[in-house]
């Protein structure tokens, strides 16, 4: 019995041994499973951290390339800035180069009127030294035309007096107003008038003749005579009538046909025409 007991308790202990390897190979096969389940668990926790790894790369990368456009963008805007601040530059110089140029216009425009305003007066003191204190040609002969009408008033004043006083001096007035006429003033009108004023000067030269010759006849007469009072009556219808026609057709059209700068010179040219027929007729006369 004790024998049947041994066997059964080292049969027993021979399983359990038997039975011990293998609860040792179960249990290293559950550790092996359980550290396999942790290394796939750390597998995939590694490649969980790196998929979220690349995620936040990726996310990343749109915001870096966000960043820089932006950078892109804030460095166009200094050149843009640059580009505006040329171009600034080139409207001022612009600008400025205008301003001078109008600024030496002006300044050169000023120079010419300054120059022209100089000759002017130049011009203007040669004309007075030429002319002298001479006016308009037209006033002076108008001058002359109311100096012989006061005479003939004083004529016509006393009819039947003695004029021969009187007749000298229209006679002398007549004789110096026909001369410069003839000599100055209706020769230029013949030159520079149009057919009109011509032709008014040709029947102005015609009436001329007729007092010269009225004059030449009432000098040899006595001043008490009626050939002499009835001659000079005539003669001073005549030259009224001559005057007349000077001063309302002729001076009107001298004023259309020349200006008032030569009037004035033909006015300078008739003064010293005056003088020089003075002077003759003081020479002719022995005073």
């Amino acid at each position: 019995m004790a024998g049947t007991s041994t066997s059964k308790n080292s049969g027993k202990s021979s399983a359990s041994k038997r039975a011990a390897p293998s609860r040792t190979k179960t249990s290293s096969g559950k550790k092996a499973s359980t550290a396999g389940k942790a290394a796939s668990k750390r597998t995939s926790g590694t490649r969980s951290a790196r998929s979220t790894a690349n995620k936040a790369s990726t996310a990343s990368k749109p915001r870096s390339s966000a960043a820089k456009s932006t950078g892109d963008k804030s460095k166009a805007k200094p050149s843009a800035g640059k580009s505006t601040a040329k171009a600034a530059k080139r409207s001022t110089a612009k600008t400025t180069a205008r301003s001078n140029s109008a600024s030496k216009s002006r300044a050169t425009a000023g120079g010419r009127a300054q120059k022209k305003g100089v000759l002017s007066s130049i011009a203007d003191r040669v004309t007075s030294f030429l002319t002298g204190d001479a006016g308009d040609a037209l006033e002076l002969l108008k001058t002359d035309h109311d100096k012989v009408a006061a005479m003939f008033e004083k004529v016509k004043a006393n009819e039947d007096g003695d004029h021969t006083q009187t007749f000298r001096r229209i006679k002398e007035e007549l004789d110096l107003h026909a001369h410069v006429e003839e000599h100055i003033f209706y020769p230029h009108l013949m030159e520079n008038g149009d057919k009109e004023l011509k032709k008014i000067v040709r029947e102005g030269l015609e009436e001329h003749g007729q007092v010269k010759m009225l004059l030449s006849e009432i000098a040899g007469l006595s001043g008490t005579s009626p050939t002499f009072k009835a001659k000079l009556k005539v003669l001073i219808e005549d030259v009224e009538h001559h005057v007349e026609e000077e001063e309302n057709q002729m001076f009107p059209l001298v004023r259309d046909q020349v200006d008032e700068q030569m009037r004035v010179r033909l006015g300078s040219l008739i003064e010293a025409e005056k003088a020089k027929f003075g002077k003759k007729g003081k020479s002719a006369s022995g005073h």
